[in-house]
């Protein structure tokens, strides 16, 4: 499977910088999209948690809704939005999807705050809630079975990485005479570069 050449990482890399200097809320924040089994799509927010050649993670329950659309489906297109870098950027990303390995999961779920860890065991991610109260009750249930020792990563919560075989770098422009740079991978794993009408 092909990694990302070095100057799309640089590219990424120096403007997720520039998103920390010019103030951005949370330059983590991404767009995911995912399709169901009948090809209708759905979108969130979720936060970017690591990347490098091999692609974008994000870590979540693996019987959520986003869950089970990825695994059914793996493919998926991510969206940066930075509107306080430069005239405002996007970063654009689609390819296929696969699962992180035990040894990942577990060393990002061993970071995650104890409430974190807790609410991933509480949580039954998409499914219907009678009442707050309920996943309160969860909540507390997990925290006295965990009192006194780690929390363990629960075994159906997990990291998706998203492989790159498109990254489009989008920088706007007053007038929307933007700038747009298409990057793409081919079937023989090269990358190509294209400039895009606005």
């Amino acid at each position: 499977m092909s990694t990302l050449p070095d100057d799309i990482l640089a590219t990424f890399n120096t403007l997720f910088a520039e998103a920390l200097a010019a103030g951005e809320p949370d330059r983590t924040a991404m767009t995911v999209a995912s399709v169901d089994a009948q090809g209708r799509p759905s979108a969130r927010i979720v936060l970017l948690k690591t990347w490098d050649a091999r692609g974008f993670v994000f870590y979540t329950h693996l019987d959520g809704r986003k869950g089970r659309e990825l695994q059914a489906n793996p493919h998926a297109a991510l969206l940066f939005h930075w509107p306080r870098v430069r005239n405002g950027v996007q970063v654009r990303i689609e390819g296929g999807v696969e699962i992180v390995s035990a040894a990942e999961a577990d060393a990002y779920f061993a970071s995650r705050p104890r409430g974190s860890q807790l609410g991933a065991w509480a949580s039954q991610q998409s499914e219907t809630l009678d009442a707050r109260e309920t996943f309160d009750a969860q909540l507390d249930k997990f925290d006295a079975e965990f009192a006194g020792r780690d929390v363990p990563r629960p075994p159906r919560w997990s990291g998706f990485r998203i492989r790159p075989r498109v990254v489009e770098f989008w920088y706007g422009a007053q007038y929307r005479l933007h700038e747009r740079h298409l990057h793409e991978c081919a079937a023989d794993g090269s990358w190509s570069q294209r400039m895009l009408y606005p």
